[in-house]
């Protein structure tokens, strides 16, 4: 596997971890369809949270959560709705749209999240 994507991987993983240890349980990762693709799926006090993990090393140039371009927000919510078309249990669900930023080294990341980051209102 590539460096890139064995870091990526590693970031979601951390990300989930982290995610939990503020109370979200954990659904998928990496669901993937024709749209797009979801990094996390988690659940928060029954609301379900579609969560775009972004990892860079160093900051200097851009922070990893504001690194998600409109195009990339576009193709998360149509995998959203695949998904949620596909697992009949979430059609009736909220959904809130998460970013979580970690930069520095694996072993250590700093972690930045925003929750309710977009809305599908905010990308269509």
């Amino acid at each position: 596997m590539a460096r890139h994507l064995e870091s990526g991987r590693a970031a979601e993983r951390l990300a989930r971890t982290r995610l939990e240890q503020h109370g979200l349980s954990f659904i998928a990762s990496n669901y993937r369809c024709r749209a797009g693709e979801i990094d996390l799926v988690m659940l928060d006090a029954g609301m379900l949270v579609i969560v775009e993990v972004r990892y860079r090393r160093d900051t200097a140039i851009l922070h990893p959560a504001l690194s998600v371009s409109r195009a990339k927000l576009q193709r998360i919510v149509r995998a959203t709705e695949h998904f949620v078309q596909r697992h009949r249990r979430w059609r009736n669900a909220c959904v809130r749209f998460d970013i979580v930023g970690l930069h520095g080294a694996l072993s250590g990341a700093d972690m930045n999240w925003i929750r309710g980051a977009f809305t599908i209102d905010d990308v269509t």
